[in-house]
């Protein structure tokens, strides 16, 4: 979401009052609610005509609100507390408002992937990589983004052949951070880490940094890198998907996010894309892509992530088959 639909957002969340949000906050992620949860709090005030276009944009009837709320931080404070409780809000809150670091693992997946860095920079990679397991591929390959190049290679190695944390590590970690987690020698022990995750850690990192992991990798243990591979479901990748499939993540993308992720495709990726099109809005493509000038690299690989992120999504919900990088092979 940009910067105006992150703004839209909070307007409307801001005019439906605490307890209607707190609802919708449930239903996010925690990024996404830092996010809007950042917005509310930089809202101090909000023109008349900005509200009244958010509120007929949703079909709302309170076009006749005035000041939304009269104190923003109070605001975003009761309505993080409704939503996810006080632990988890508190965790939120201080960052937000004042913007100071919180820890503990769970704390991690609340923070931004910058202070994860900056928290984990000086630790040893087989402890980096113990705690990046537990966080999202994409907020961990975000968190690796910012790491020097031998160490984000060293973790990753680590991430791909860890088998699992044991109860008792795992405490140990969490207590480095501040806050227990898991115990228990009894208990089985998590199945975290290995080669699935690590190809979907490196899946997001971008084209760059993908070939300069997996060439570390090889250099060291040329089969681990190879079955990384074999995991792993690249941009390339979607030339693969069956026409069913194809439109079904189509469907999930809009235009300008598709237009900027083709500007950086093959030509095999873009006629595919145009082949599961009607002939009308496939035209209409190649016309915006044509007029459209050069695009930073950055946001085109940005574009390409987010559209991997729905194929995973819509392959986990049952909605597409997916042949990873070893071609024969499905997940």
């Amino acid at each position: 979401m940009d910067d105006k639909g992150l703004e839209d957002a909070a307007i409307l969340l801001m005019s439906l009052g605490e307890e209607e949000a707190a609802e919708v906050f449930k239903h996010l992620e925690p990024k996404e609610v830092q996010g809007l949860g950042e917005t509310i709090a930089k809202l101090k005030s909000v023109p008349r005509d900005r509200v009244e276009k958010v509120l007929t944009r949703f079909a709302d009837d309170s076009l006749d609100l005035g000041v939304l709320v009269p104190d923003t931080d109070e605001y975003i404070k009761a309505v993080l507390r409704k939503a996810l409780g006080e632990e988890k809000a508190n965790l939120l809150i201080d960052r937000i408002i004042q913007g100071s670091d919180v820890t503990g693992i769970e704390s991690l997946k609340w923070m931004d992937a910058q202070s994860v860095a900056e928290l984990l920079r000086n630790e040893h990679p087989q402890i980096v990589a113990a705690i990046l397991v537990h966080l999202d591929p994409d907020q961990c390959s975000s968190v690796l983004k910012s790491f020097s190049d031998r160490h984000r290679n060293e973790v990753m190695v680590r991430i791909a052949t860890l088998d699992g944390i044991q109860p008792q590590a795992l405490k140990d970690l969490n207590e480095v951070l501040s806050r227990v987690l898991a115990g228990g020698s009894q208990i089985r022990k998590s199945s975290l880490g290995g080669v699935k995750p690590a190809a979907e850690i490196i899946n997001l990192m971008g084209s760059s940094l993908e070939t300069s992991v997996l060439d570390y990798i090889r250099e060291s243990d040329a089969d681990l890198a190879q079955k990384i591979m074999d995991n792993m479901f690249t941009f390339d990748d979607l030339a693969k998907l069956d026409d069913k499939g194809f439109q079904a993540l189509l469907k999930e993308v809009q235009t300008e996010s598709l237009i900027i992720a083709l500007k950086g495709a093959t030509p095999e990726i873009r006629e595919k894309v145009f082949k599961n099109m009607s002939s009308r809005a496939a035209e209409t493509l190649r016309e915006d892509l044509e007029s459209r000038g050069p695009v930073k690299l950055s946001e085109v690989e940005g574009e390409q992530k987010e559209m991997l992120k729905i194929v995973r999504r819509l392959a986990d919900e049952g909605q597409i088959a997916l042949a990873s990088g070893g071609d024969d092979e499905y997940v």
